[in-house]
């Protein structure tokens, strides 16, 4: 994995991605299922730029991946990194992601997908 970090980019010493309480609750529930967690956001196909929740490792990152955030979640052991790709970077890179859960399946191969809901992303300049 690569450990390109993004966090100096936005220079206030918030955090870039953060989670709304339905999120958390959702990873507790996904973390008891399948294990420690991973996300990227890519703005590809399926879900466009929705991001997607894999088991951690299963999604493999590289030089063209920005690590955002090591997400802190109460009762999940571990941090859930949250991954982005370059151009999605350039992209977002004023702003604060915040995972938000919704109503719906979404068409993409996020762990969530069988719950009838999916993650989405909200934002706010920074």
């Amino acid at each position: 994995m690569s450990d390109r970090n993004a966090e100096s980019d936005a220079g206030t010493g918030h955090a870039r991605v953060e989670l709304t309480p339905a999120a958390a609750e959702l990873l507790r529930r996904l973390r008891a299922a399948h294990g420690p967690l991973m996300f990227h956001q890519s703005g590809g196909c399926c879900d466009g730029s929705a991001p997607m929740c894999y088991p951690d490792g299963e999604f493999r990152t590289g030089g063209s991946d920005v690590l955002l955030e090591r997400l802190a979640v109460d009762g999940v052991a571990e941090p859930v990194p949250f991954w982005m790709s370059v151009s999605q970077h350039e992209v977002w890179r004023h702003t604060r992601l915040i995972v938000d859960v919704v109503e719906g399946r979404g068409s993409g191969f996020s762990l969530e997908a069988p719950e009838g809901v999916r993650f989405l992303i909200r934002s706010r300049l920074i």
